[in-house]
């Protein structure tokens, strides 16, 4: 039985069985050499009970003979310590991945086990976009990674990789022709690892992981959430909108960018308002279902106005009516890029003009509770306190905050939407 080396591995000739080399220099690591002439390293030990186990290295030639023999000694000096490598690695294979456990936090959230905010479960819209940050950011970097094995470090890593880019590419999507662009950025970075975050403590609750590897990771700062409007940039998207008009720009686009501007709302909000939700008598939005569930949204005299401008469709329940099919109008995020390209303005989204919004109310010096009424944030639910008891104020509030936009808009205080 002689030494095992590369020239005695290579020199084995394969019979009709497999059959096995033993090395003389190590006690416990062999070489099956197979009838296909295929071979495999292996360690062969006692775990601390006494049971007989064999575990499988490497094959020769993706492995040196060498380098099976490090792994090999370290084995057994593992067994050594009273472990049990062969058992971990059948416990290491049967574990979760972070892929499969998605799929869990998915399954719990669609049966709404998942709770969000405001101690209510996760709304369809929330777990759509959960469902495409798993598979655009978390799947493609950490889906195969078992959870059990994901650390601090590699959440950090996690970050600076989105935040850098590496998970940005264009994929098709579902519909005829239709393509979603994934983009990375410092503001997608520190949502999704949020939405990681969530998942690692799902399996703390469920027993998966006695710690989440998320804890304390800081999250990068959003420049795009910071990022409000000058005076002159509220000109050029005016000017934008009134030049799209002559244009072949949807009537329904610069319909929508107006109500964004004007009313604060998020983007799905007003892609999604439907005419029975306006009061006009109350000058207010009357949501029955926003990101903070239903939610009473005060509106200015130049809402209104640009509401009346708009065509009302049969059959149709939405103000933004779809361009064929469907039930609201989904081409909002294309005018959006348009207009937005046109007034040549640089990292604006559509909640810019919601941050420029509540900016605009503090320079006219409101409170932050009249903006966070103005804007339907969830704290301390005052929207409607608000609206059903201190209406005329808070209305008379959000009027001047949206007069002052239109202003720096439009060149004429009387007009409302061009």
């Amino acid at each position: 039985m002689p030494k095992l080396t590369k020239t005695v591995v290579d020199a084995a000739i394969p019979r009709a069985k497999q059959f096995t080399l033993w090395c003389s220099d190590l006690p416990g690591f062999g070489v099956y050499i197979l009838p296909t002439g295929n071979r495999t390293y292996f360690v062969d030990y006692r775990n601390s009970a006494g049971v007989r186990r064999r575990l499988t290295i490497g094959r020769h030639g993706k492995l040196t003979t060498e380098g099976a023999r490090r792994i090999a000694i370290a084995t057994m000096g593992e067994v050594v310590k009273g472990e049990d490598p062969a058992e971990e690695r059948i416990f290491r294979r049967n574990s979760l991945t972070v892929k499969e456990l998605c799929d869990r936090y998915l399954e719990a959230a669609e049966r709404g086990h998942i709770i969000g905010k405001r101690n209510r479960p996760k709304k369809y819209s929330t777990l759509y976009v959960d469902r495409g940050r798993i598979s655009r950011h978390i799947l493609p970097l950490l889906g195969n990674k078992l959870v059990r094995d994901v650390t601090q470090m590699d959440v950090n890593r996690f970050i600076r990789d989105v935040a850098g880019g590496k998970t940005a590419t264009v994929q098709k999507t579902e519909k005829k022709r239709g393509k979603a662009i994934v983009e990375g950025g410092k503001g997608t970075a520190a949502r999704t690892v949020g939405l990681l975050g969530g998942i690692f403590s799902f399996a703390v609750s469920e027993g998966v992981i006695p710690t989440s590897p998320a804890r304390g990771v800081k999250r990068p700062a959003d420049n795009h959430r910071a990022r409000r409007l000058t005076p002159e940039e509220y000109r050029q998207l005016g000017n934008a909108l009134a030049a799209a008009e002559k244009e072949a720009e949807t009537a329904q686009g610069i319909a929508g960018v107006w109500l964004l501007a004007l009313t604060g709302c998020r983007s799905g909000e007003i892609t999604n308002l439907k005419w029975a939700e306006i009061d006009e008598a109350g000058s207010c939005f009357r949501l029955q279902d926003s990101k903070e569930g239903a939610s009473v949204r005060p509106v200015g005299r130049a809402v209104l106005d640009c509401l009346s401008k708009i065509e009302k469709k049969l059959s149709c329940p939405y103000v933004l009516a779809p361009m064929r099919s469907g039930e609201a109008f989904g081409g909002m995020p294309r005018a959006w890029k348009r207009i937005v390209q046109r007034a040549k303005l640089q990292r604006v989204t559509p909640h810019t003009l919601r941050h420029s919004f509540a900016s605009v109310a503090g320079d006219l010096g409101f409170t932050e509770s009249t903006i966070a009424a103005m804007l339907g944030h969830s704290a301390g639910s005052i929207t409607s306190r608000y609206v059903h008891h201190l209406d005329t104020v808070l209305v008379a509030a959000t009027d001047k905050v949206a007069k002052a936009i239109h202003e720096m808009m439009t060149d004429c205080e009387d007009q409302p939407c061009r």
